[in-house]
């Protein structure tokens, strides 16, 4: 259009106000695609905002059309008297201006056709194996051209696509069937909700660039029906061979195994070095031997009952962890499968902090050497809170791992549970996911090419953004929710339709012998290659002898160690000295808040042994000893870096401008990856902890730390330590190091502040498991945490720790007594008693003591003495005994604890006290009674019951 003819148009009828909502459409149109739009319109929306007609932007042309100007345009436009003119040159230009102008607001309407099909295309997408687009007869009315004042009369018309569908224009023929050939095939995405533009345009010229068709040779269609073969073919074997045994098998999620080879070696091309990969038990024995490359005959073994066990319980096969090295374009690569108990979603955090450690271990920041693949049930993926933690934790400072691939095996099924109205309130069981933008690929199981190439994309996806991506397998489960369940009782219907349904591979191979790629006895002789080798019982994937990375943890050095073993770390008195200097020396210009000024004056006192050391200041010097010695540091938890009590102050806040000092990133180390690191974490107790147990497992080198805001929030975490932290070495063989931080004492803040349930911790305590600790005074924490990490004892160390004792006037320690002492396991009568004249023992752990010792020096009361045990498990009863030998001829001997009787150490160390006694000595309990709830909620309770338990224990 020339410009008379544009200004010819603009003074018609058809741009009155009437016009006005497609002006307003047409502007839309423009503002999405600048650069595409046509271009009269473009020089005239521009000219709206030149500087004649915009003074604001005289000092360089821009294209930002501000709206307001638009709609003051037509507004005016709209204020026209209609053009009327009967002349018949009149006519001929406004039949002219009427056809451009029909064409121009049908442009519109394909832009926003093309729009629908990104948004909610999915919808009709033919992603179901079980139910075909067809027989859905599926109606979304955004994707009927009449929708848009579109009809059959257009289907030959030329339209722009701005650059989309892989193509500059096309008759609107065109563009539908590319559309639908995109969007509606046997891929459908959601990637609309990603606010990112970069991102949002990244996925959608993927999926456009082909119309969501992959693009491979006829040998690597062969290749893909080989992983097809022997994901089917392990499973026809198992099931055939073990009749009954339950596996959980894969079948009718087949396409699992090609996509995780191609997600394997498609990031191993582009640098991964290390995968992590997460599973539940769904199809894991598929992956165990088709994808890492476990050996047949070791599984036939485990379904036999012949594999030799050599940990303490061991697990059942379909839980069972693997690791193994592989060779891609890029380079070798290390998987390690995580292993799993049957909470499902639980390995998620776990494995994530595998690879965080694994990530960190090779300086690998920009997070492109180690990659998590986490595999999802639907049901699970839906209805397990941790998946949302895990997805809350993936892009925050101290968790990040530069994006997972998610891949969700959607059966459409739970155990019995297949209606979606009972299963989730959301659409797809994949919602969840789109609480952090995450791209969402839902795919036909049943068409392995289509599988691939969602594969494809997470893994480009993920490695150019660093960011989550889902896959949502939609497939079916050919048997019950195990191979002796019959699924047909309560799912009649959806069973017909599997039992008559032809397998992913009869399907696929069909369609390459159509295509002229494979005949039937190729096909026949691929089945029978992979039986043999099966039956050879050697492993069907080409693995490397060892991992020569060098980024390999020596777990040697950590085994058949004994609790007791001591360790020589000695420190000096000036070292710490020194160490305490560097901490507690402000920069000059950092201003502090009031108290916190304080504390760190009195740190500074303390470090020149001019002050008493305290709880913070010992826990502090300890972090700065261990940091001094070539160990780093991890301490996670709800508000840790100042503590919930005040006590840490390990990060400091300006007062006037914000910036944070960090006085143990100060401390100068041996080795250039040794770091400290303090976050707080997430309001999250399951999935962190998950996430520093997989951490700790992965990195025996460092310290690992959580704290719980109240210790009892730990419970909010109970199957992470149930399944993990309490049993996975007998389990799996998998030590562990880790700290846990348990805030606990009876200081009148009601039932959900005070205990930290020490009582589960102890029913949880077996075969030397965990170490459980109760200290008492600032010496004990600073050698607790050093003994934790520099000796090579590897356990979980569960430590209660206290609240009203970080101030404690008599909690306080000498700098002298953190030299070379080590943890006491069981601390002595401290005060200068007789020891003939004691006529009473009290055993006791944790605040109660301070209470007692107090009221006795209060009432002189010296044929009393008192005993603290400051570990409770593994239980010191040698220590323990030999103490008790000063007080042989002492018959009355008191438990004390400030717990009710069902709760704290009383049920469960009983025995271990009784042991420790001569037989004439009687061991009684004093303490509050049992209870329901762990403590009461009024403080005038709480007080007249602590003075009552104190007052029997020291009755005469």
């Amino acid at each position: 259009m020339n410009k008379n003819k544009f200004e010819e148009l603009l003074s018609t009828s058809n741009l009155s106000g009437d016009n006005a909502n497609y002006l307003e459409q047409l502007y839309d149109s423009y503002l999405a695609q600048l650069e595409d739009g046509t271009k009269d319109w473009q020089t005239y929306f521009e000219s709206l905002n030149s500087p004649a007609n915009n003074p604001a932007n005289s000092s360089e042309k821009t294209k930002e059309v501000s709206h307001h100007l638009i709609r003051e345009a037509f507004l005016e436009i709209a204020k026209k008297p209609r053009y009327i003119n009967n002349s018949s040159n009149a006519s001929n230009s406004l039949g002219n201006a009427d056809s451009i102008l029909s064409h121009e607001r049908k442009q519109v309407s394909v832009l926003r056709l093309i729009q629908a099909y990104r948004q909610v295309g999915h919808l009709m997408a033919d992603i179901n194996p079980l139910d075909s687009i067809q027989a859905q007869e599926k109606s979304i009315d955004e994707l009927k051209l009449s929708h848009y004042d579109l009809s059959l009369d257009d289907k030959s018309s030329v339209f722009s696509t701005h650059g989309g569908l892989g193509m500059e224009s096309g008759t609107l023929s065109q563009i539908e069937a590319a559309l639908k050939k995109t969007y509606c095939g046997s891929l459908g995405a959601e990637f609309m909700h990603i606010a990112n533009e970069t991102e949002r345009q990244w996925v959608q010229m993927r999926l456009e660039r082909h119309h969501s068709q992959l693009q491979i040779s006829n040998d690597e269609k062969i290749a893909l029906l080989k992983k097809v073969t022997a994901a089917e073919g392990l499973e026809r074997y198992l099931h055939t061979k073990y009749v009954g045994q339950k596996r959980f098998g894969l079948e009718g999620g087949d396409s699992l195994i090609p996509m995780l080879d191609t997600m394997i070696y498609r990031s191993g091309a582009q640098g991964i070095r290390e995968i992590g990969l997460g599973m539940a038990h769904r199809g894991r024995l598929n992956v165990l031997v088709n994808i890492l490359g476990k050996q047949p005959k070791e599984l036939f073994q485990e379904f036999e009952g012949k594999l030799q066990i050599e940990l303490g319980t061991g697990d059942v096969k379909y839980h069972q962890g693997f690791s193994s090295d592989i060779r891609t374009e890029g380079g070798d690569v290390h998987l390690a499968l995580g292993f799993n108990p049957s909470h499902l979603e639980i390995v998620c955090p776990v494995v994530q902090g595998s690879v965080r450690a694994r990530q960190e271990r090779r300086g690998d920041k920009d997070r492109n050497e180690v990659l998590s693949i986490l595999i999802h049930g639907d049901a699970a993926f839906a209805g397990q809170g941790v998946v949302t933690e895990t997805f809350n934790m993936s892009q925050t400072r101290g968790y990040k791992t530069g994006g997972a691939l998610h891949v969700v095996i959607n059966n459409q099924i739970g155990f019995t549970t297949s209606n979606p109205l009972d299963s989730r309130s959301s659409l797809y069981c994949t919602d969840v996911a789109k609480m952090i933008q995450a791209p969402i690929l839902h795919v036909n199981g049943d068409d392995p090419e289509a599988v691939l190439l969602a594969a494809q994309i997470a893994v480009d996806y993920r490695m150019t953004f660093h960011k989550d991506i889902v896959i949502d397998l939609v497939c079916y489960r050919r048997h019950g929710h195990n191979e002796a369940d019959e699924p047909a009782a309560t799912q009649p219907m959806m069973y017909k339709k599997i039992r008559k349904h032809p397998t992913t591979r009869t399907l696929y191979s069909q369609k390459l012998i159509n295509e002229g790629i494979l005949t039937p006895e190729q096909d026949k002789l691929m089945v029978d290659e992979y039986r043999n080798h099966l039956e050879a019982g050697d492993a069907v994937v080409p693995l490397l002898d060892e991992n020569t990375s060098g980024f390999v943890v020596d777990w040697k050095v950590y085994l058949n160690h004994e609790w007791t073993v001591e360790w020589e770390s000695p420190i000096t008195k000036e070292r710490l000295m020194e160490l305490g200097e560097k901490l507690y020396t402000i920069p000059e210009n950092m201003q502090l808040q009031a108290q916190v000024k304080k504390v760190m004056a009195d740190r500074l006192l303390m470090a020149r042994d001019e002050k008493d050391v305290d709880w913070g200041f010992a826990e502090n010097l300890a972090y700065a000893s261990i940091l001094d010695e070539g160990h780093s540091i991890r301490l996670s938890g709800q508000d840790c870096g100042r503590g919930t009590f005040s006590h840490r102050q390990a990060v400091l806040h300006d007062q006037q401008d914000g910036r944070l000092h960090v006085p143990l990133r100060n401390i100068p180390t041996k080795n250039k990856l040794t770091d400290f690191l303090v976050i707080d974490s997430l309001l999250s107790e399951e999935a962190v902890l998950g996430f520093e147990y997989g951490y700790a497992t992965a990195e025996p080198r460092s310290l690992v730390i959580w704290e719980a805001q109240f210790g009892d929030f730990a419970n909010g975490a109970q199957v992470v330590i149930d399944q993990f932290i309490s049993s996975g070495e007998h389990k799996w063989g998998r030590l562990c190091g880790l700290v846990m931080l348990l805030p606990h004492g009876y200081e009148g803040m009601g039932p959900e502040h005070s205990s930290a349930r020490l009582e589960r911790y102890l029913q949880l305590c077996a075969e030397h498991n965990i170490q459980v600790c109760v200290p008492t005074n600032a010496s004990q924490i600073f050698h607790l945490l050093r003994r934790q990490i520099l000796r090579p004892y590897r356990r979980p160390l569960i430590v209660m720790t206290p609240k009203s004792l970080l101030r404690h006037k008599l909690a306080v320690s000498s700098l002298d007594d953190l030299l070379d002492d080590h943890f006491r396991l069981v601390i002595p009568e401290i005060d200068d008693l007789n020891e003939a004249d004691v006529t009473r023992v009290i055993l006791c752990s944790g605040k109660v003591y301070y209470d007692l010792l107090q009221k006795r020096r209060e009432r002189k009361l010296n044929n009393i003495a008192i005993i603290r045990i400051e570990q409770l498990y593994p239980f010191p009863e040698n220590v323990l005994r030999a103490i008790m030998d000063h007080y042989n001829h002492v018959e009355d001997v008191i438990w004390c604890q400030e717990e009710p009787q069902n709760q704290g150490a009383w049920y469960q160390s009983q025995h271990h006290l009784r042991s420790s006694l001569k037989p004439h000595q009687n061991l009684r309990y004093v303490g509050r009674k049992a209870s329901a709830a762990a403590a009461v909620g009024y403080l005038a309770v709480h007080i007249k019951e602590q003075a009552k338990l104190v007052e029997e224990a020291l009755a005469q």
